[in-house]
This record gives structure tokens, C-alpha cells and sequence, in this order.
């Protein structure tokens, strides 16, 4: 209340202001000569020697465009006004300052004589500055009786006479408004908009608190979307008459339209306080800041009209606020709010039925359910048609408390409403049912719900589950199968649309029933593109995310926010309107042409200072960008549950003899969540990776496995065993093997297999002394084993055989 006061005062002292003014210049300032300016802004005017007909024409005598004359003008005009501010402060600094330095030399008494101790204090209100209003803003006879001539023409609709005759007295009188309106009538009825808009913007900007003049350039720029000139419009004819409520309204909904909803609340709460009665503002603000995140703000707003109506308020406002304070979690308030409005403005009448509903939803939320029940046995079946919003309300909040009989209970009167969205009701219903264990009940509704929401997936999953634990497999299976007819259902569907068979959800729960009833090859066919799909992703996807480089298509449609709709007019260069974080996008986005255009400029400088050819090419710019796909199982590497699945995945694929397909998906997943895998699963992945191996004819995407394996089990013969059969079907020698047996050669002296495995190499590259010196190596340690003794005697007798062919040659050589 006191900011309305305070509004309203402010509005009626600058209006008394202005009358005595006027009254003191028709009396002193015919006397003086003087002429009245604003205090609080300066007064546009032209200068003695221009001719504001120039700035209209489009053949400006000058290089520079005329607006930026007319820009340059008033920058001078308000550069004058400070200069005379400054002149004035600089006057009355030494005037002081010689106060001072009287004081300083005065006796006690002087000073408080002086100071008038006890008696009138002096006003400190600062006196008007500037000339007053006089004889200057009187025109002569001659041009009155011009302007009177040309005033006549228009009205017998001469314009070509009206035309050049309202040039004459601008030319001799340029700072009079009344030639420049008569001048956009007359333009306005030959057709011409642009010189229309610009006269009537001269007389609007030279009699700047006539509302006419400004709304009827704010209706020409409504008409042309013109939406910063707009803007501007309206705030001078706010600012002219600022009693103007339809002003206000269309300023305040002129930004709620262009999503500025900052300016737009702010805009309503002004006319609120200018109206405190009007409650279409107040809401239309409070809803707005709840949109700008001010939530607080919006209370305290809504707070202060409960609190200046104390015996009689707009029980919507009421609502409102109960309703901000329930979303916010603070029902005890909220049924604080409703209990006074109940004793305060409804004493002997019933409480709105909206009202008794949130008073009911506020007493469950409290744990308060008698009451709450009491308040609820309003709602009948007879009021569907009427209040099926209410219904639907005090419902949900009741499942939402785990009610779900009594919420099932008003779910069931909404059945038979004709303004009810069944589908979704029907799933309500059905969760109820299914929250209470009445599972035959619940199938039974979410049968219906799919009926008309088929592309509902939670609710097909759902129904799915429940299917499962009445033990209705194949019919669940039925229910996530894609439909046989898929041709020509694929051509009834939308574009860019993904049916419910393409998802992944539906995907992983049927493969899940394959796993359950063993249906190996179902089961892999269902979820073997999903894993697949999600490890590639995974490889692909960057350590570390590099940041969107945006296009300099993006860029101009970001900058087209600033430009200005109206540069072929005199007036432009408005303030563009729109949302901060709107203008904040498009200033960046023009700094980041700018910085391009500046670095194509060096670039075509130095190609033409090294003789090369110079081509404008933004393709680099235009080029799509890859865009990050996301895996169709976001949570693969990270859930255990999907570990198992993996698992069960490549068990199921060697079992169908796709080893490679299964080698390939064991890889993967070692090599990317090797710090997500427990050990168990790491071990069962790599064991299971070998046995693939040891069945394949090229086992060389499974030597990592066997080699773990080995280096798990080192003494272990039968590691050994498949670790020399996988190698031992290598086509080329692998070097990982060669550095890997060295490696264990060096780390295990007293293992024996690798030194035969070693061995073994020696004698298939016909090199029999080295390897007679391993298997003697591995005799010194098992001298009892046969198989090394056949190796040693095989070896040793290959080499004697060798010695001897050797000396049969250099004795056939030597004769």
C-alpha cells in the first residue's frame, strides 16, 4: 500500500508541477522572454541554421546516413544540458566554500545566530532551473496564418499545396510541432509511410508529452512489426500519460509475447500497484515470476494483496497462492491461507469447491486423512462434467501418499466422463490396482490404456511384468513382439516417429524372457545389436567432450535478434527486445562473426601478398558436424545386472558356434570396463574368452584371454596345454607370443612347460641344438618325465644326424 501511495503521489505532484509551471510562464515569462525546460531530461531542439527537411529527404546533401545526423544532433543537445549542469555546480562551489571560511573565523555566538537555531529551516527542494516558458514558444502572426492555410488545405484534401507550405515554416520556424503532424497526415493520406513515420516521430519527439502523437506511431509499428520501435513507443506514451492502463496492459503482454517474461511481470506488477483492485495483474505477474524462477518474490507479491484486504478479496488470487505454497511443499501454510480466507471472506457461505479441494489435499499431505476425507466427500459422481480437474487433483495426490484404495475410488467416478483422457486415466487405475496386488485388475486396465495409447511403452513394460508373474510367458512374449505386418505400418507412421518396437526398453524385456525359457538364438537375436551397438559407441565416444562448434548459419539466425527491422526509417537503432539470455547469445554470437571475418580478412591478405589465388569458401563452417550418438544402453558397463547379461550373451553365442561374434564382444568389454567389472565377472569374461579359442581355427583374438589365463595359473599344466594349443594354430608367428614366453621364461626358472613350449619352437625351426639345450634344461628338473626324454633323444639324435651329413659334405668338398 505504501508503494501505490507513493506511485499516485509522485504522478499527482509532477502534474501540479507542470500546471504551475504553465500557469508562472503564461505571467512571468511573457515578461522575462525566458522558455521553460524539463529538469529531469533534456529538450530536443534544433539549432538555428539547420533545416530538419534534410534529415527526411532521402538524398542527404552529406556522406553520412541521415539517422546518424539526427543521432548526432541529440547526442549534442544532451551533451549541452550536462555542460550547463556542470557550469551551475562549478558557480555555486566557491560560494560555499567562502561560507566555510566565514564560519571559520566567527565567535560561537555568530555561528548560532548565523545558524538560525529555532527557527524556519530554509527548503532544501532545488529550485527549477532553466528558462521558463515566455514568448519564445510564440509563434508570429505570419506563420499562424501559414499554418492556419495549410491546416484548411488538408481538410479539402489539396496536399500538394499543404505540402510545400509546411516546408516554408519549418524552414522558418523548425522547433514547432504542430507543421510536422500535419505534414505525416497529409504523407499518411498520399501513401507514403516511411516520410509519414518520420514527420510524425519529429512532432512526437518535439511535443513529447502528447499521448496522441505516440500512439499513433506505436499503431503504425504494431502494424509493420516493428517490435523495437514498439517498445520505444510505448514507453513514451507510458510515460505521456501514465494513467493509461490499456497502455500498460499491451506493454506488459507485448513482452509476455516475445518471452520476456522478466520485463512482462515487472510491467503487470507496476499496474497492480498503480490498481490494486485489478486482479487480472496481480496473477498475470505472479504467474510470470513463478515462470523467471522468483518464486519468493510471486508470494510476497500475492502475500501483500491478502494482507491490504483484510475483510473482502478475489478468492482466485486465494487459490493461486494456496497452490504456489502446496507446489512449493508448504501445505501447512497453504492450509493457514484457505482457513483465513474461509473465516475472513466467506463467514456464513460455503468455500469455493477449488478451495475445500486444496484444504483437502493440504490436511492428507499433514497426515490429517479424517479431515481430508471430510473435505473430499464433496466430490460426486454428478460433477464429473463440471470438475473433473478437481477429481483428477485430490486423486492423484492421494496415490501420490500411497492411498491407492481411496484414490482408486475417485479414479473409477472419472471413468464415465466425457472430458476425461482415458488413456492415462486408465493407467492411473491400473498402477492402483496393481499397488494393491489385484493384478487381474490391473492387466485388465492397462489392456484398455494400450488401446489408445499404443506407443506407450512404460505402460506395455509394465503389463509385461505383470503377465510374467501370473506366468503368462507367451503372452507377454505376444505383447513385446514387433506386429508381422510391419510394411505397411511403417507407411502409416509419422515422420521421424519410433514405434514401440524399436525401443530399447522393449528390446532388453523381451530378450530377458528369451534368457528365462532358454530360447538361446531368440535371445541373442534380440539383444546381441543392442550390446554390440553400445561397446561401439563407447569406443568412439572422446575422453574428453569437445565443445559444439556452432555454424555460421546458427550464428546469423542468433544476431538477427539485434538487427533493426526499421533502418530504412529516419528514427531507428532501437533497443532490441528481448529476453537477457537472448540478447546475452546473439552478442556472442556477433563477437564470433566479427573474430571470423577478421581472420578471412588476414587469410585473404596474405594470399594475396604471396600471389596465390583467393577463393571465398566458408565450407569449413558448413560442414555437419558429427553428432555424439548415444548407446541404446546407457548403462551397460556400469549396471552388474547388465554384466551378467553380457556374460550370458557370449555364452549363448559359443554355444551357437559365433565364436568370433563372441571373442569380439569379450574384447571389448574387458578393454572398456576394466575398472567397472568385478573380479569374478573379469575372470569368468577371460576363461571363457580361452575356451573360444582353444574351438577356433584362428584363435588370435583370444590370446589375451589364454595369456591371462597363464599368467593367472602359471604352474598349471593344463593352462599350459590350451595356451600352446591357441598358439600353436597361429598362421604367422605372433610376436606378442615370442616377447610374452620370454617374459615368463624370465620370471618362472623352475616352470617347465614354458621352457618346452620354448623348446618345442626351436626344433619346428629346424634349430635342434638350441632346442636340445632347453629340453636338457627342463631334464634337469623332471629327469623322470618321458616326454622330455623322448624330446632330448629326438633332439640329440636329429643333431648327430646333422654333424654327420656336415662332415659327409666337407669331405665330398675337400676331394
Amino acid at each position: 500500500m505504501d508503494t501505490e501511495d507513493s506511485i499516485v503521489e509522485e504522478e499527482n505532484e509532477r502534474e501540479q508541477e507542470v500546471e504551475v509551471e504553465e500557469e508562472e510562464g503564461e505571467g512571468e515569462g511573457e515578461e522575462e522572454g525566458e522558455e521553460e525546460e524539463d529538469e529531469g531530461e533534456y529538450t530536443f531542439r534544433f539549432e538555428e541554421g539547420i533545416n530538419p527537411l534534410d534529415f527526411v529527404e532521402d538524398n542527404a546533401a552529406s556522406g553520412i546516413q541521415p539517422y546518424e545526423q539526427f543521432e548526432r544532433l541529440e547526442y549534442e543537445a544532451l551533451a549541452e544540458k550536462k555542460r550547463k549542469l556542470l557550469a551551475d555546480f562549478q558557480r555555486e562551489r566557491p560560494a560555499k566554500k567562502a561560507r566555510q571560511e566565514d564560519i571559520a573565523g566567527a565567535s560561537f555566538d555568530e555561528i548560532m545566530e548565523a545558524m538560525n537555531i529555532g527557527g524556519r529551516r530554509k527548503s532544501r527542494k532545488l529550485k527549477k532551473r532553466g528558462r521558463r516558458k515566455g514568448s519564445k514558444n510564440k509563434v508570429s502572426p505570419e506563420i499562424e496564418q501559414m499554418v492556419g492555410d495549410a491546416n484548411l488545405h488538408y481538410a479539402q484534401g489539396c496536399y500538394d499545396k499543404v505540402i510545400p507550405l509546411l516546408h516554408e515554416v519549418i524552414r522558418l520556424a523548425p522547433n514547432l510541432p504542430e507543421p510536422y503532424h500535419v505534414l505525416g497526415l497529409a504523407h499518411d493520406a498520399l501513401g507514403d509511410y516511411k516520410k509519414a513515420l518520420n514527420f510524425y516521430m519529429f512532432a512526437a519527439r518535439l511535443k513529447p508529452k502528447d499521448p496522441t502523437l505516440w500512439k499513433t506511431v506505436l499503431t503504425w509499428s504494431i502494424e509493420h512489426r516493428n517490435n523495437g520501435q514498439t517498445n520505444y513507443c510505448l514507453s513514451k506514451a507510458i510515460a505521456a500519460e501514465p494513467t493509461n492502463i490499456t497502455l500498460r496492459f499491451y506493454h506488459a503482454s507485448f513482452h509476455e509475447h516475445l518471452g520476456d517474461y522478466q520485463k512482462a511481470a515487472e510491467s503487470y506488477e507496476q499496474i497492480y500497484r498503480l490498481i490494486p483492485e485489478n486482479i487480472e495483474a496481480i496473477t498475470k505477474s505472479a504467474k510470470l515470476y513463478q515462470e523467471c524462477g522468483q518464486l519468493e518474490h510471486s508470494i510476497h507479491l500475492l502475500e501483500d494483496y491478502v494482507k491490504t484486504h483484510p475483510s473482502e478479496a478475489d478468492l482466485s488470487v486465494i487459490d493461486l497462492l494456496a497452490a504456489i505454497f502446496m507446489k512449493s511443499n508448504a501445505h501447512d501454510k497453504a492450509l493457514q491461507l484457505i482457513e483465513h480466507a474461509n473465516l475472513a471472506y466467506c463467514s456464513g457461505k460455503e468455500l469455493p469447491l477449488n478451495l475445500t479441494i486444496k484444504e483437502g489435499i493440504c490436511h492428507a499431505q499433514l497426515k490429517n486423512m479424517e479431515k481430508a476425507e471430510i473435505r473430499f466427500s464433496v466430490l460426486q459422481p454428478e460433477g464429473i462434467a463440471y470438475h473433473a480437474d478437481l477429481i483428477t487433483e485430490a486423486a492423484d495426490s492421494l496415490m501420490n501418499l500411497e492411498h491407492y484404495r481411496s484414490a482408486l475410488k475417485y479414479y473409477l467416478m472419472l471413468e464415465g466422463g466425457a472430458k476425461v483422457d482415458h488413456g492415462f486415466l486408465y493407467l492411473k487405475i491400473a498402477q492402483c490396482y496393481s499397488f494393491l496386488k489385484e493384478r487381474v485388475q490391473a492387466i485388465l486396465f492397462l489392456y484398455k490404456a494400450l488401446q489408445m495409447l499404443e506407443d506407450n511403452v512404460d505402460a506395455r513394460l509394465t503389463l509385461a511384468f505383470l503377465l510374467l508373474e501370473e506366468a503368462k510367458e507367451d503372452e507377454a512374449i505376444s505383447l513385446l513382439t514387433p506386429p508381422k505386418d510391419l510394411d505397411s505400418i511403417d507407411r502409416l507412421l509419422p515422420e521421424k516417429s519410433k514405434p514401440w518396437w524399436l525401443n530399447e526398453k522393449v528390446k532388453l524385456k523381451l530378450a530377458l524372457i528369451y534368457r528365462a525359457k532358454g530360447m538361446l538364438q531368440d535371445f541373442v537375436d534380440a539383444i546381441f545389436p543392442l550390446v554390440r551397438e553400445s561397446l561401439y559407441v563407447e569406443t568412439l565416444h572422446p575422453k574428453v567432450k569437445v565443445k559444439k562448434r556452432l555454424s555460421r548459419r546458427v550464428l546469423f539466425e542468433r544476431v538477427k535478434v539485434l538487427e533493426d527491422h526499421g533502418t530504412e526509417n529516419l528514427f531507428s537503432r532501437f533497443r532490441p527486445v528481448a529476453p537477457s539470455s537472448d540478447l546475452s547469445k546473439a552478442a556472442r554470437a556477433k563477437r564470433l562473426l566479427q573474430k571470423k571475418e577478421t581472420l578471412r580478412e588476414k587469410k585473404k591478405a596474405e594470399a594475396l601478398a604471396s600471389g596465390a589465388d583467393w577463393q571465398s569458401d566458408y565450407s569449413d563452417d558448413e560442414q555437419p558436424q558429427e553428432v555424439l550418438r548415444e548407446p541404446p544402453l546407457p548403462n551397460l558397463l556400469k549396471d552388474e545386472e547388465h554384466h551378467s547379461l553380457i556374460i550370458d550373451l557370449c555364452k549363448s553365442l559359443a554355444s551357437l558356434r559365433r565364436y568370433w561374434e563372441a571373442l569380439e564382444i569379450i574384447n571389448l568389454t574387458l578393454r572398456l570396463a576394466h575398472n567397472m567389472l568385478s573380479a569374478e565377472k573379469k575372470e569368468e569374461l577371460r576363461s571363457l574368452g580361452a575356451q573360444i579359442a582353444y574351438n577356433t581355427t584362428d584363435p588370435k583374438h583370444g590370446f589375451d584371454c589364454v595369456k591371462y589365463i597363464v599368467q593367472q595359473h602359471s604352474y598349471s599344466l593344463s593352462a599350459w596345454n590350451c595356451y600352446y594349443k591357441v598358439v600353436s594354430r597361429l598362421e604367422n608367428r605372433d610376436s606378442r607370443h615370442c616377447k610374452f614366453l620370454r617374459a615368463m621364461l624370465g620370471k618362472l626358472l623352475d616352470c617347465v612347460p614354458p621352457i618346452i613350449i620354448y623348446g618345442h619352437q626351436f626344433t619346428m625351426a629346424s634349430n635342434h641344438q638350441h632346442a636340445a639345450s632347453k629340453y636338457l634344461e627342463a631334464y634337469k628338473l623332471l629327469p623322470e618325465n618321458p616326454l622330455i626324454n623322448l624330446c632330448v633323444g629326438k633332439t640329440l639324435y636329429f643333431s648327430l644326424l646333422l654333424v654327420e651329413q656336415l662332415y659327409i659334405y666337407f669331405f665330398l668338398i675337400s676331394k
